[in-house]
């Protein structure tokens, strides 16, 4: 999942990273990388603070590039780039410019039936830790109803106090 989310940035990232005069051409690479992994501790950081709604918001789709993830990242890609030596007004740019696109990217091709390159499952069970614990069908199953029942997740949240 890394691996091809650092692809996507990189696909993303040529005007915006490579070809700009703010970011030396010896931390293309290091930038490239800082951007996936913002976006990547990002995720981690919503799912381990319990913030499953954010996450399940994003990931239903809709404008991915201006939810809070989005926001998120877009700052800790700023504070990263500002660490590499980058001007803050260019790191706010560039972040602002490559973050909220990614994510709109990652989460169509996470949502897409027909792209393998990002499957929710996986993309969960990587930002969930090594114990594997995270089961998105817990996740899914609070938000879904399914043929013959009622209510969503109040009913399942009411079922446990009775």
């Amino acid at each position: 999942m890394l691996e091809n989310l650092k692809q996507l940035v990189t696909e993303s990232a040529q005007d915006v990273i490579v070809n700009n005069p703010d970011v030396p051409n010896e931390q293309n690479e290091a930038a490239i990388q800082a951007a996936s992994g913002s976006i990547f501790d990002t995720l981690k950081d919503h799912l381990a603070s319990g913030n499953l709604s954010g996450l399940v918001d994003a990931f239903k789709g809709g404008d991915t590039g201006n939810s809070g993830l989005a926001q998120q990242a877009t700052s800790n890609f700023t504070e990263k780039l500002a660490g590499m030596g980058i001007n803050l007004d260019s790191a706010k740019n560039i972040a602002s410019s490559l973050i909220p696109g990614i994510m709109d990217k990652f989460v169509s091709k996470t949502n897409d039936p027909n792209d393998s390159s990002f499957d929710i499952k996986d993309v969960l069970s990587k930002i969930s830790g090594p114990d594997g614990k995270f089961q998105l069908s817990d996740l899914t199953d609070l938000f879904t109803i399914k043929e013959g029942e009622t209510g969503g997740i109040v009913d399942k949240i009411k079922g446990l106090f009775s």
